[in-house]
């Protein structure tokens, strides 16, 4: 799919989450073959810009093209500031927040909380669309509740206003993430517009990936709490797209491998107290699917520096490859 100058390809992209998608990760789900990476949300206040979260979230040197920059807001004027200055600091997308459910966002005005308010959609993606010369993007939910879904008309101020391509959780704000994504919905957006549609929610195989591009029409999948603890999805996405075929699973001295290589980028990127404290949940994320998780997690957690953390992570994936060497 094309989003302004740029093609994305593999059409598997990572999908913009708090406290997820810092640099590291997206540095490694490119890697692994996500044909795009979002960042996390950064704030449109320019009070907050300064601040070392601010200037963590708006570091993207170094990052393959396209770097997308996600904003988050309620102001006309400020949300468009802001998309000016990620732009000037190396943004080549701009992409707009109107989907996260999140209450502390909503109670701001913010995220979802936006789409009860069409007349300020309006005028925040004018807004947006008319501060920049890079693309600008739109993340929404179907809509607010399940009796106040209006999505298609979202769909369509986003397109009359010049919005590249739209986002859409298949997921009102009040499902946060309960039940199964509303495929429905996001064939019926796909229907109603010309612009690029990206479909979101409950994307966790490679055989799904491929069920919702083919009952929903989208142009490209975006992948989001599927690739926690599992960052090599996009490489398998996109192979079974372009073949049919699955990919081998990594083996447990594969997904050290990986491990290790986020974990030393968290510790170079944050500094090693936060570093390591920042990989725990990721740590826990990698395990997740394992019986041994629950005793995993409650001893990584107890490590306080960056080699014992490495070292344990190290020791555990090495047992596990013994017990597959000995399985097979």
């Amino acid at each position: 799919m094309q989003i302004g100058p740029y093609r994305i390809d593999p059409p598997v992209v990572l999908a913009p989450m708090a406290g997820v998608t810092d640099k590291p990760f997206r540095l490694l789900c490119k890697r692994l073959g996500a044909g795009l990476a979002v960042s996390e949300m950064t704030n449109a206040d320019p009070r907050l810009w300064q601040t070392r979260k601010s200037r963590q979230r708006m570091d993207h040197h170094g990052e393959p093209e396209p770097v997308s920059v996600q904003i988050a807001g309620y102001d006309p004027t400020m949300l468009a500031e802001a998309a000016r200055y990620n732009a000037d600091n190396g943004a080549q997308i701009i992409d707009i927040n109107m989907g996260c459910p999140a209450k502390k966002v909503c109670n701001v005005w913010s995220g979802s909380a936006l789409l009860q308010d069409e007349p300020l959609v309006a005028r925040i993606v004018k807004a947006v669309v008319d501060a920049v010369d890079v693309p600008v993007t739109l993340k929404i939910r179907t809509g607010w509740d399940r009796q106040n879904k209006n999505a298609l008309t979202i769909a369509k101020i986003a397109e009359d206003a010049g919005i590249a391509a739209l986002a859409v959780h298949g997921r009102t704000r009040a499902d946060k993430y309960e039940g199964e994504a509303e495929y429905d919905t996001i064939a019926a957006v796909k229907g109603s517009v010309r612009i690029p549609i990206f479909a979101n929610g409950d994307v966790v195989t490679p055989q799904q990936a491929k069920h919702v591009l083919d009952v929903t029409g989208a142009d490209a999948v975006m992948v989001g709490r599927g690739a926690q603890g599992r960052p090599w999805i996009f490489r398998e996405i996109a192979h079974y797209l372009a073949t049919g075929e699955n990919l081998p699973e990594p083996t447990p001295a594969e997904v050290c491998d990986i491990l290790v290589h986020h974990l030393e980028h968290l510790y170079a990127f944050y500094g090693e107290l936060q570093g390591v404290r920042i990989a725990r949940k990721h740590l826990g994320w990698y395990a997740k699917d394992r019986p041994e998780n629950a005793a995993f997690r409650s001893v990584v957690n107890r490590a306080e520096s960056a080699v014992e953390q490495l070292q344990l992570t190290r020791e555990y994936f090495a047992v596990l490859g013994d017990q597959d060497r000995l399985a097979a």
